[in-house]
């Protein structure tokens, strides 16, 4: 049945990835339509985190934050599809990358990094760092339940030479990567909600007090790697631009779960700037202390 699925919907999808941005943004607007007026796609949950999030906020404000989210959210499915049959060199012109100085610098230093972001801007893109910087790249995933969309989703990362792997498989490929001498850069997207009963940490974020993941600060100290916190801003429709900061290169004299605290405060000053961004549809919240 994963075959057939997969068999039936890959087409559609290479179709669609060969189109001009023009026509794929077309296509966005008309799925907005279904997804936020007719199928209302969870909307109940956006409208709830975004009261939670912005309790000053009217509910025509927080309205408005969210059909411009839901318009964004069509844009990057699209993008995502995009990335398909996306040339390296029109992937570089729309996803701009700044400072990237920090990862020479790190590279003189012989360290390896770990980029801690957020489910904001398009983070499907940041693949193209790849094509930038001489550090090897991973990705921290989980894997899809249909194995041959799995392999999709590897073997486009993989055409810029990024590679995903599970949280599982994380401290075994890097140690082995590493002890070959070959510099590592891993991403971690670290903003969702762990089950209540596996937190080993809670910290309020957006004013909410929640239980925050904190692997990618954990991993950082085990591996000893510098932990850089990724800013992805959307410019305008089908452009962004990433900025990188250096939170730490040395993780191990910094206290527990400071690393954290810090990612989560750059991430909501980020939100704070443009909330339309973030990805509202996921239950953040869902295990809040009230």
């Amino acid at each position: 049945m994963q075959l057939l699925i997969y068999v039936i919907v890959y087409p559609f999808l290479w179709v669609i990835s060969k189109l001009p941005f023009k026509l794929i943004y077309l296509l966005s607007d008309a799925v907005y339509i279904l997804v936020y007026n007719i199928f209302a796609y969870r909307k109940k949950v956006v409208l709830s985190n975004l009261e939670l999030a912005f309790p000053n906020y009217s509910k025509s404000q927080q309205e408005a934050i969210a059909k411009k989210f839901y318009k964004h959210l069509c844009d990057m499915i699209f993008e995502a599809i995009k990335s398909i049959s996306i040339s390296k060199e029109e992937a570089q012109k729309r996803f701009q990358l700044e400072n990237l100085s920090i990862f020479s610098d790190l590279e003189k230093k012989n360290k390896s990094a770990i980029l801690i972001l957020g489910h904001y801007g398009n983070w499907e893109w940041i693949f193209i760092l790849q094509t930038f910087i001489n550090h090897k790249g991973y990705g921290i995933y989980k894997r899809l339940k249909n194995k041959y969309f799995d392999r999709l989703v590897k073997r486009i990362r993989a055409k810029y030479d990024t590679y995903l792997i599970t949280t599982k498989e994380t401290v075994k490929v890097l140690n082995e990567v590493n002890a070959k001498g070959e510099l590592t850069v891993s991403g971690f997207i670290s903003d969702q909600s762990p089950k209540r009963d596996k937190a080993h940490h809670w910290q309020k974020f957006m004013g909410v007090e929640v239980p925050v993941y904190t692997g990618a600060e954990m991993m950082a100290k085990k591996l000893d790697h510098a932990v850089v916190f990724t800013k992805i801003s959307k410019v305008k429709r089908g452009h962004y631009k990433c900025s990188f900061e250096l939170i730490t290169n040395q993780p191990k004299n910094v206290p527990d779960y400071k690393i954290t605290d810090q990612f989560l405060n750059l991430l909501e000053q980020q939100i704070h700037e443009e909330p339309a961004y973030y990805l509202w549809t996921h239950k953040r919240w869902k295990h809040r202390k009230v």
